[in-house]
């Protein structure tokens, strides 16, 4: 049987692995924010429901947490519609 481990170590020690987010990652993340808090706020939701009937305001909240979610979206997708429309402008 053939060993791979001499291998496996020369794959590792060529990609240098930096931990850190680069700032253009940072960026996309507080760009991405509000949509992920929005999701994050719908999963919440969903998951109080699990494993029993939903009440009229667990179907709400599920509701407005949807909501959110489009708008975020929407606000997303237009924001990254006009800086694609400015950028080929210049």
């Amino acid at each position: 049987m053939k060993s791979i481990a001499a291998l496996q170590a020369a794959v590792t020690a060529a990609a240098p692995f930096d931990a850190e987010p680069s700032d253009a990652e940072l960026d996309a993340i507080e760009t991405e924010m509000p949509l992920i808090l929005a999701d994050v706020a719908l999963l919440d939701a969903q998951i109080m429901t699990i494993g029993r009937t939903p009440t009229e305001l667990d179907q709400r909240r599920i509701r407005r947490a949807r909501r959110r979610v489009l708008a975020a979206r929407r606000e997303l997708a237009n924001r990254s519609a006009v800086v694609s429309l400015s950028a080929g402008v210049a």
